[in-house]
């Protein structure tokens, strides 16, 4: 096992793996594309719907509860049957489910079918990111997820774009918003033939023929790709990090809290619902609350496409810090920005100022999650890996379900500042969290951070 480790580990960047890249990043384009629609749809469907504060926030948490069944299937499943036949049958559950969607007659049908869609989503959300850090080397790990992560703010701003081009033109232009996010259903056959199976869950599974099959695959595609002889194997990893063969559904879920992990699993946990509380009850939201302020829908919705473009530079900045300053540093750095501009939107009530704190806002919450899909997958050994990245994205949408809710009924009461007054708390204590319980997994392979956090020697 340790020989194929190390050969996995010796390969060097190409375009193998930003064809990987590519693939996954588009599943999380049109993840990122179905989450953020419903925050214009929402403030399109008020009135024909004659939907109440209550029923906007129960709509805006309906993808969120979806989420939170298909992340917690998605990483149990991708430990026990695969990595990729997760991602193959989740991407289609949610292709059908969002077209269903579209043709909802009323708000409960819609909502029962968001539900289902989130399930999808959910799913293709916690597995992708495990499944590629299983095939990039330490040098360029989290440079390489954190890159992958930045695919969701695409998917914002197509959704904002088709918000904003396309729901205020007619009646039924929210319904085509919908079906346009169905159509990642097409790359089905694109992913059932390109997509390799991790080889470290074929190793941890005991299928050994299988994960040598793989790596022989890519080692001549690579040196195939960089038309150059490959490096020599080196002795880097050693396989006593790592179980022999993986785990049963109880007993992965029980790892999750053995002495050793019991800290790491806790700051996840707090650290996935901070970020993902904050960042929904501000994305779902903002178009309504700028409407409720007195914009028009479509000068709301011009707003926001200015917020979301701030994911961009946000996600690959903190993908490049990555490697710079560690995962834990950047996750920190940027979600304690990310509070400030909470704080000063909750200060400063000018469109202007709504604008550019938001823009800020955007910017250091995107930024946290390219350090967060890079960070997680990393501090679990690979028989429980996704089963930790699912549970823990499972507690975030947690998060996210509660976040529409409270501020629905936080708005009510104490308006615009009482909304990102909550914001601010709640990623402060994520920040308080990380930079106390986290550990540094910078330029480390995936085995030497098993062995460093279970005390082995390797």
């Amino acid at each position: 096992m340790d020989d194929l480790l190390n050969r996995l580990e010796r390969l060097p960047m190409s375009r193998v793996q930003i064809r990987l890249l590519f693939m996954g990043g588009l599943g999380y384009t049109f993840d990122a594309m179905d989450g953020a629609v419903i925050a214009f749809v929402l403030a399109a469907i008020i009135k024909p719907f004659h939907l109440t504060n209550g029923e906007i926030g129960l709509l805006g948490s309906a993808l969120l509860i979806g989420y939170l069944v298909g992340a917690f299937l998605s990483g149990t499943l991708g430990d026990l049957i695969g990595r990729r036949t997760i991602i193959v049958w989740s991407l289609g559950f949610y292709s059908i489910a969002t077209l269903i969607s579209a043709f909802a007659g009323n708000w409960q049908f819609f909502f029962v079918f968001r539900v289902l869609a989130g399930i999808g989503t959910g799913a293709q959300s916690a597995i992708i990111a495990p499944y590629l850090s299983e095939f990039i080397n330490s040098k360029v790990r989290g440079r390489y997820v954190g890159a992958l992560a930045g695919f969701f703010s695409f998917g914002f701003v197509f959704a904002a774009l088709l918000g904003y081009f396309l729901i205020p033109t007619s009646p039924l232009g929210w319904r085509w918003v919908i079906i346009i996010t169905a159509l990642p259903v097409l790359l089905l056959i694109w992913w059932r033939r390109g997509l390799p199976e991790s080889p470290r869950w074929l190793l941890i599974r005991n299928r050994v023929p299988d994960a040598v099959a793989v790596i022989e695959q890519l080692e001549r595609t690579v040196a195939q790709a960089t038309g150059r002889p490959l490096p020599p194997v080196e002795r880097i990893v050693s396989s006593q990090a790592t179980v022999a063969i993986g785990g049963t559904f109880k007993s992965n879920l029980a790892s999750l809290w053995l002495k050793r992990v019991a800290r790491t699993t806790m700051m996840m946990w707090v650290l996935w619902f901070a970020i993902t509380f904050a960042y929904y009850g501000f994305f779902t939201w903002i178009p309504t609350l700028l409407v409720k302020s007195g914009l028009t829908i479509t000068k709301s919705f011009g707003y926001s496409i200015v917020i979301y473009l701030a994911q961009i530079p946000g996600y690959y900045s903190a993908a490049w810090l990555n490697e710079r300053l560690g995962r834990k540093y950047t996750i920190v750095l940027y979600m304690a920005l990310g509070a400030v501009s909470a704080l000063l939107m909750a200060l400063f009530h000018s469109n202007a100022a709504v604008v550019g704190f938001g823009f800020c806002l955007s910017f250091f919450m995107n930024g946290s999650y390219a350090g967060i899909y890079a960070y997680t997958p990393e501090v679990y050994p690979t028989s429980y890996r996704t089963t930790g990245m699912g549970v823990a994205s499972a507690v975030g949408r947690v998060g996210g379900i509660l976040a529409p809710l409270i501020i629905g009924f936080t708005y009510a009461r104490i308006g615009f500042s009482g909304v990102f007054a909550v914001s601010t708390v709640v990623l402060a204590v994520g920040v308080i969290v990380v930079a106390w319980l986290g550990i540094n997994t910078r330029s480390k392979t995936l085995e030497s951070i098993t062995a460093e956090e279970l005390q082995l020697k390797t």
